[in-house]
């Protein structure tokens, strides 16, 4: 399979989810209402959620997100995705590029596959945030500051596009954008005993460029929003989130075990080879110690950092997988690297028997429709041929590829069904009927009760809901009024509601009050 296919062939086996799914209630619905306020307001680098200050992002992505609705006059799920999986690409192009002097060819085109299809980063891929497109900037400044190192290419241009490549980093997430090169690249030259010329990549000119971009964006924000909203973003959301988080506290230790369910169905592959390679002490060229350096950097910066969620862990990850890939080679046939691909295989076999048993469970019945039990059968079969590549041919490299191709085979297949669990994942669906309720009876308010993160839904109705108390009993003086609430709540409802019409979405219920 030849370099560039590969990503072909993943942008197609990712192609319907793009296209089909619903955004999430969360984080992907919030970043849309935020935009569409944004556009409201007329600001471009101060935003509001709801009326409320939200500094907690600076402005690159949200500015991806209101480009989309600038043009074509809505939010596009394709247009937004590229900005996940495009970055996702260019890491892994990075990584082989600089990984090609200690690595053959045969082996990068596996990695590739394996990359892409590595847990949370092939999650990632998909999902509106913007953890891969700050990945993609902090590996590009990354491997810029290596070929300054090792004299590569036009070094006038190195030294621009290096600051360049670390303020978008801080512009698409935050300092940590910053913090993981600046760390990284300083233990490096301190262990290699090359501290002197630290001033060749952070001397004045870098410093320069990084002064006179924030210093634009800061004037910005201060011309836009003033003094507190400029204090919000530089310490509220900084400081104050890194020293006593108020979202996503979490133990120290924290990224030491996420970092195994993140890395599915590979961790126990690359987890594998690196302890090996760090204890038989096989860390000697200057690449293998810059990898090494930047992933033990990041894992300990993060987890000095109060704040933690395991997306946070993602820059690690590109390093991680490459690293290990460097090591594999040394790897012939054995037991040990058999079973960390032989386990994923077998669980990938349990797949097909495992989906038709959630089938038959009243929460995950949706489970049950034919285009995800055909994904669940390539599963299934592509574990038992990863198997006997690897135990019958004892083909490493053949096994790791036919894993991920089945992997991405099954995303395909299933991800045509998802239109049909929409409405298990996402709001629209319900909001699309609340809208045709309300036209069709000719009622104005929307109401919510007891849905999950339901703030967000003015995106899809174009006005602001009412959100009523999960803790109180419902109201029973709504009138001329949608209402949206779980279709298990509906049986517990006041006998005022029995003669009410009731719609059904899913897990959700539709009640006209007229």
């Amino acid at each position: 399979m030849k370099t560039n296919w590969i990503f072909i062939f993943v942008l197609l086996a990712l192609l319907p989810v793009i296209l089909l799914r619903d955004y999430t209630p969360s984080n992907e619905l919030r970043y849309l209402s935020i935009a569409d306020e944004a556009i409201r307001n007329g600001t471009w680098v101060t935003f509001t959620n709801h009326g409320i200050p939200y500094a907690d992002k600076p402005p690159l992505y949200l500015w991806i997100i209101m480009a989309s609705k600038y043009l074509f006059g809505q939010y596009q799920m394709w247009f937004l995705s590229l900005f996940s999986l495009v970055p996702a690409f260019v890491i892994v192009g990075t990584m082989d590029r600089w990984t090609a002097a200690e690595t053959d060819r045969s082996h990068r085109l596996t990695w590739k596959l394996l990359m892409l299809s590595c847990g949370l980063f092939a999650g990632m891929t998909v999902v509106l945030r913007m953890d891969m497109l700050m990945c993609m900037f902090i590996t590009l400044s990354l491997y810029t500051f290596y070929q300054m190192k090792k004299r590569e290419g036009n070094q006038t241009v190195h030294s621009v596009l290096f600051p360049l490549y670390l303020f978008l980093a801080v512009f698409s997430k935050g300092p940590i954008g910053l913090l993981i090169p600046l760390i990284s690249t300083v233990v490096f030259l301190g262990v290699t005993g090359r501290i002197r010329s630290v001033g060749r990549y952070w001397g004045w000119k870098t410093w320069l460029i990084l002064l006179a971009c924030f210093s634009v964006w800061f004037a910005a924000v201060y011309a836009e929003g003033g003094w507190e909203y400029l204090h919000n973003l530089l310490f509220h959301q900084t400081l104050d989130r890194a020293v006593s988080s108020f979202h996503h506290k979490a133990p120290f230790y924290y990224y030491f075990l996420s970092v195994g369910y993140s890395l599915l169905p590979w961790s126990l592959l690359l987890i594998g080879i690196l302890c090996t390679a760090i204890y038989k002490k096989w860390i000697h060229t200057d690449l293998q110690k810059f990898f090494l350096t930047i992933i033990g950097v990041t894992f300990l910066l993060l987890s000095l950092i109060s704040s933690k969620i395991a997306v946070y862990l993602l820059p690690a990850f590109p390093f991680i997988a490459y690293l290990a890939l460097i090591y594999f080679q040394r790897f012939k046939w054995n037991r040990w690297i058999a079973l960390s691909i032989g386990i994923p295989a077998i669980i990938f076999c349990l797949s097909f028997p495992a989906l038709i048993e959630l089938a038959k469970r009243e929460d995950t019945h949706y489970l049950g429709q034919l285009l995800f039990q055909l994904a669940a059968g390539i599963l299934s079969l592509t574990g038992l041929l990863t198997l006997y590549l690897l135990y019958r041919r004892k083909a490493l490299n053949h096994a790791i590829r036919t894993l991920a191709c089945g992997l991405f085979a099954a995303i395909f297949m299933g991800g045509w069904g998802i239109p049909r669990i929409n409405s298990e994942l996402g709001y629209g669906d319900l909001c699309n009927q609340a809208l045709t309720v309300a036209d069709t009876k000719k009622l104005t308010d929307y109401y919510v009760w007891k849905l999950y993160r339901p703030e967000n839904i003015d995106v899809y109705l174009h006005k602001e809901v009412q959100t009523l108390s999960p803790d109180e009993p419902i109201q029973t003086d709504l009138h001329n009024a949608v209402l949206m609430l779980p279709a298990e709540e509906v049986a517990k409802l006041p006998p005022y509601f029995a003669d009410k019409p009731i719609y059904r979405v899913g897990r959700y219920a539709i009640l006209a009050l007229r």
